[in-house]
């Protein structure tokens, strides 16, 4: 199934401990970028989650977005540094003794010194804490998942549809192609007759041969052949995808794109040129299409 790189998927969790709200946001990306936001303290977590969500999203410029709120008991203690107090107080009467100062050495004065008194987090338990993390992040990451298939089904259907333009354009072109060389031929003719009359030397033999030429010249048929054989692929691949297969869709329309300007700079047509042009429009739309496919 043709998957699109960009969505959005939210997971929830809650026990009697935190609760975790999870979103993750997808834009289309060449490569996989996944960036996790949340708290410092939960940081030996961030590989597993960019994994889970790597799992479900090969491809695309990723963010996700954690946050934790604690519901029991708080996950900090405050820590008292006595060590740490007590140089503080000897430093301080020495100082007022040496410099002859006046004031006393208070509580709030010694509270206020840095790292007398400080919050700690608790040890936590890594694997209970991963575990609350994977569940709501798998969760967002599924839901992201659905909203990529949505949104893929309606890549599949434009592109599908453009599909059809092209290859009806193709035949059109095909049917229109032999008189090209038809028209030539008769043109030259009257080019002839109106420079040197109908008496003139001119063989029938030359203006054939001449005809023969430019027919070669001119001749589509290969690109033809290939396009038609590129739109029948383009539909395969959709109707078989398995897989990321927006980098192969990619080549396939740059394959198109490319006999479509064969044909329009061999063609030596002002219909068959407006016809590859109105090819070229389709493929170039197709081809944004497949910039936002996994």
């Amino acid at each position: 199934m043709i998957k699109s790189m960009t969505g959005f998927g939210r997971g929830e969790y809650a026990d009697d401990k935190r609760g975790v709200v999870v979103e993750i946001r997808a834009v289309n990306h060449r490569y996989s970028d996944i960036n996790v936001k949340m708290p410092r303290r939960y940081s030996f977590a961030e590989e597993p989650i960019k994994a889970l969500v790597k799992n479900v999203a090969p491809r695309g410029k990723i963010d996700v977005s954690i946050q934790v709120d604690s519901v029991g008991e708080d996950e900090t203690r405050v820590r008292l540094n006595l060590p740490v107090a007590r140089q503080y107080h000897d430093n301080l009467l020495r100082l007022k003794n040496e410099l002859n100062l006046q004031g006393e050495v208070s509580l709030s004065l010694l509270a206020g010194m840095p790292d007398v008194i400080r919050s700690v987090a608790e040890v936590e338990d890594e694997q209970a804490i991963l575990k609350s993390l994977s569940e709501p992040v798998t969760r967002a990451a599924e839901n992201l998942d659905a909203m990529r298939m949505e949104e893929g089904a309606r890549l599949t259907e434009d592109i599908l549809y453009r599909g059809g333009l092209i290859a009806d354009t193709a035949e059109e072109i095909e049917a229109y192609a032999p008189s090209v060389a038809e028209n030539y031929t008769a043109k030259m003719k009257e080019r002839i007759i109106e420079l040197l009359g109908s008496g003139s030397g001119a063989t029938e033999d030359r203006i054939l041969l001449e005809a023969a030429i430019f027919a070669d010249k001119s001749n589509i048929t290969e690109e033809l052949v290939r396009l038609k054989s590129h739109i029948a692929q383009l539909r395969n691949i959709i109707a078989t995808a398995r897989e990321p297969v927006g980098k192969k869709l990619d080549f396939l329309v740059q394959e198109m794109n490319r006999e479509a300007n064969t044909m329009g700079s061999k063609a030596n047509d002002i219909a068959i040129t407006n016809k590859v042009l109105n090819l070229k429009s389709e493929i170039e739309k197709i081809r944004e299409q497949i910039q936002n496919i996994e």
